[in-house]
């Protein structure tokens, strides 16, 4: 199944989704992730393994992180080659002055902004899909 490519119909059915919970981002040395922790991202790096998990589950394994953040899913089944869906959100996002970080899964999108900012950060994109929709 291919994603679509069209930059106005991702943004007109973006269909922001936030996520239970609350996520931290961790580092640990090698490439396996600790026993007990089951990360939602994690990206090999030359410094260690980066995790993408539950606040709860870093903190029962005694890993440490800064940043807490909500995870949104944008709804949209984007094509991997799709071009400016990215740009889009953050610009709003930016311009709303919220930090966003964006993981492409083969399917959806997943952005993880600072958690008590998240729920803003869902209507800004969906002012966004509004503002698409209304311009076609």
């Amino acid at each position: 199944m291919t994603g679509e490519r069209d930059l106005r119909t991702l943004l007109r059915t973006l269909r922001p989704e936030r996520q239970p919970g609350r996520y931290v981002f961790t580092s640990v040395p090698g490439g396996t992730a600790p026993g007990g922790v089951h990360p939602v991202v994690t990206v090999a790096e030359r410094e260690g393994l980066t995790l993408v998990l539950p606040e709860g589950e870093a903190e029962a394994a005694g890993l440490g992180h800064d940043f807490t953040a909500g995870w949104i899913t944008l709804r949209v089944h984007s094509a991997l080659d799709a071009v400016g869906l990215t740009a889009a959100v953050s610009l709003a996002l930016t311009d709303a002055g919220i930090s966003c970080n964006v993981v492409a899964g083969y399917h959806h999108d997943h952005l993880f902004v600072p958690y008590d900012r998240s729920a803003e950060a869902v209507a800004v994109l969906e002012a966004l899909a509004a503002e698409s929709g209304a311009s076609c």
